[in-house]
């Protein structure tokens, strides 16, 4: 794709939004499932978007295509790239053909891509059924992959942190449990005809305030579907405990996001609304920055 080519946020299929600042070329970049039906068939890969003013966006750019013999053959998840010791990182979900789904880390030179495979296949547990790792660095920057146990497997979905090497190569160490779904007074169970209450957890995101403290925007369903709470770590540390807000950030129809620090300093929540395919878009909304929380503002202005 022509990097001439602009399009508007309501142009972009896409789930999972993830928006990078990369301050280096004061670029942002856009990342999500961005494959035209992520439930089922072949995968693509995903493409990337950039943006000077987070209303116009380049591309679409293939970040990342499977090379010959990939481990997985579809259910392309939630990408997201981080830069580590001066390169760049795409953790991601995909999905092994016996059906176990896992976060694998692929490494690019530019955010740009091409991201190519970096660990030997998924970090989390296998057999363990994974999704929505998510990379944070702790006070003495040691990278952590914050991570959920689906509830398809264990009925009450399940938000663990597992340590990494340096390298983000491997798991470093045995998982750590931080909190179920059902335990946010928010969160709703699906229904789910002859099981077990479901209860979701999507989409962790862990974000350091300018105070120090330390909270985590995650997803579930609430009472008017898909949508996305707060968690507050006690400890300041990633291992927590972590206790929850009482209703949810973004209440109807949208979720599975992140907070951006944007140019000049002020937040940002990114996800996308509504849950159904093929209409999802990607929701950039300001953010007010508390001393112990976040709250939307008013109107999605930038």
């Amino acid at each position: 794709m022509s990097d001439d080519v602009r399009l508007t946020l309501d142009e972009i299929q896409i789930r999972d939004p993830f928006i990078l600042n990369d301050r280096s070329t004061s670029a942002y970049w856009l990342y999500g499932s961005t494959d035209r039906n992520v439930w089922s068939g072949p995968g693509t890969g995903f493409d990337a978007y950039r943006s000077s003013d987070l209303r116009t966006w380049e591309g679409p750019f293939e970040a990342f295509r499977p090379p010959a013999g990939f481990w997985s053959e579809g259910m392309y998840w939630a990408p997201e790239v981080h830069e580590h010791r001066g390169r760049w990182f795409m953790f991601a979900t995909f999905t092994a053909p016996d059906g176990y789904r896992g976060t694998q880390v692929l490494v690019a030179d530019a955010p740009r891509g091409p991201f190519t495979p970096w660990s030997d296949g998924a970090i989390t547990p296998r057999k363990w059924q994974c999704l929505d790792g998510s990379l944070f660095a702790d006070d003495a920057g040691e990278p952590w992959l914050v991570f959920c146990q689906e509830w398809t497997q264990i009925h009450d979905g399940a938000i663990w942190a597992q340590r990494l090497t340096g390298d983000l190569r491997e798991p470093a160490g045995t998982p750590v449990f931080l909190f179920n779904a059902s335990d946010a007074p928010w969160a709703r169970p699906l229904p789910v005809a002859g099981r077990l209450p479901a209860y979701v957890t999507d989409g962790p995101f862990l974000f350091r305030l300018t105070s120090g403290h330390l909270l985590m925007v995650w997803s579930s369903f609430g009472e008017q579907g898909y949508a996305m709470g707060v968690a507050h770590s006690s400890s300041g540390q990633v291992t927590g405990p972590w206790t929850q807000e009482e209703r949810a950030l973004w209440s109807a129809d949208g979720g599975h996001g992140m907070i951006v620090r944007l140019r000049g300093g002020r937040l940002a929540l990114t996800l996308h609304q509504p849950n159904t395919t093929p209409d999802e878009r990607a929701i950039i909304h300001p953010l007010v920055e508390h001393e112990l929380t976040v709250t939307l503002t008013e109107r999605p202005d930038h």
